[in-house]
């Protein structure tokens, strides 16, 4: 098959494919908010990274955002017992220099709108820290809660909405009060990007290496035809990676969502190599470009939150950052959308909460986003605690996941399941 030739088009599949605008489907939000606070500002001390953090942020509150409705941001996050929670957002915003890549998207009658895609809830728990990242499907169906729009107005709270339309009823803050509201958690944190800096951040760390594996992927909407094996994705080909889900076996945004959890955990090992932390101009690099195109809450402009956040999460063995997705059923209303799995979901909050540490029992290779492979021999970083103090370990039981919450962790390597298996 000629990948430049359109694919015709498949009858319908019994399991709901979700998400069949071909999107942008961002994922800048999760890369920005890593590189801010993890990879850039605490490499060589705290007060480098204070001075490297007051200096990349000083414009930073130019378009800050007010949370509706949310606790206030602590001033120390050691100081909160059940740790903190910062939503990630990514709207699928059509920049000019890349609007060209999108096709009908950037150029239709929706093309000026925005839609929050990617929808990332940060738990950061307190000692011993843990990071889980839970990402909620674009074509999740919710309620929405009543929301002020930027001119004062209110709008009115609807029972039943897709949570990636929250944006356009009242921005970063109406998008906070949806997750909360789902959730059960206080956010008192956010940030919103564009999806075009997925692609100067993955340029500023010398790309990121994936893996293809089902031997290969080709995708007619993104423009994929890549073979099997490792591929160091930079500049569009990152994005590329990020929003593909017709190159994958199973062809869901569900899967999609899978696929993207391998470029986190990948992400997240080259942050912490000496590649990246030993060249603190590649480091500065990368906060530069992580801040260009942020629109944080106004929690999010002290300088010295983003170091307390760093400092909070900087020693997280990989072990112990899970990426999850929020349980979902299918919506019986409608085979192309998914409704809340409340009963899964109370179990995955429930442990956090208590700030126990999670399995994901559900087995990623099912899902058809991604294949399971053996480890590298390169070691998994972990902390050593200091006897006596808050960060020993402590003896709660592991926490099983549902079955029905799909996910991995850091320490897992994946490969995409491509869709040309044999």
């Amino acid at each position: 098959m000629n990948p430049t030739t359109k694919p015709p088009r498949r009858g319908r599949r019994p399991l709901a494919r979700h998400g069949a605008l071909t999107s942008p489907h961002p994922f800048a939000q999760f890369l920005k908010i890593v590189a801010v606070v993890v990879a850039v500002v605490l490499v060589s001390g705290f007060g480098v990274a204070t001075y490297a953090t007051y200096d990349i942020t000083a414009s930073f509150a130019d378009e800050a955002v007010e949370l509706e409705g949310q606790s206030a941001a602590p001033p120390d996050i050691g100081a909160i017992e059940t740790g903190v929670d910062m939503l990630v957002v990514g709207t699928d915003e059509c920049e000019p220099e890349y609007a060209s890549y999108f096709g009908e998207r950037c150029t239709g009658a929706d093309a000026a709108g925005q839609l929050n895609d990617v929808n990332m809830l940060v738990h950061i728990s307190n000692n011993p820290r843990r990071v889980t990242v839970v990402s909620f499907p674009r074509d999740l169906m919710v309620p929405i809660p009543s929301c002020t729009r930027e001119d004062g107005s209110t709008t009115s709270a609807m029972s039943k909405q897709q949570i990636n339309t929250a944006w356009s009823y009242g921005g970063l803050s109406c998008v906070a009060k949806t997750v909360s509201q789902l959730s059960g958690q206080s956010i008192p944190m956010a940030a919103k990007v564009s999806f075009g800096n997925v692609i100067n951040i993955t340029d500023a760390i010398g790309g990121v290496d994936v893996c293809i594996g089902n031997g290969g992927i080709r995708d007619y909407y993104t423009g994929i035809d890549w073979p099997a094996g490792m591929r160091n994705v930079q500049g569009i080909e990152a994005l590329q990676f990020l929003r593909t889900r017709h190159g994958l076996e199973n062809g869901s945004d569900l899967a999609r969502i899978s696929n993207q959890q391998q470029y986190m955990s990948r992400l997240a090992r080259k942050l912490v190599s000496e590649e990246v932390l030993s060249d603190f101009g590649t480091l500065y690099r990368l906060a530069t470009t992580a801040v260009e195109n942020v629109t944080p809450s106004e929690s999010l402009t002290n300088p010295l939150t983003l170091v307390q956040i760093a400092l909070a999460v900087k020693d997280v063995p990989f072990d112990q950052i899970v990426f999850v997705q929020y349980p979902v059923l299918a919506d019986p209303a409608d085979p192309d959308r998914v409704v809340p799995n409340y009963a899964a979901a109370e179990e995955l909050w429930t442990a956090l909460a208590e700030n126990r540490p999670i399995e994901v029992t559900n087995d990623p290779n099912r899902g058809g986003g991604v294949v399971t492979v053996e480890p590298t021999d390169e070691p998994t970083p972990t902390t050593t605690p200091t006897p006596g103090s808050t960060d020993a370990p402590t003896t709660d039981a592991t926490v099983e996941l549902p079955d029905s919450i799909p996910g991995t962790s850091a320490a897992d390597e994946t490969c995409s399941a491509g869709n040309l298996r044999g």
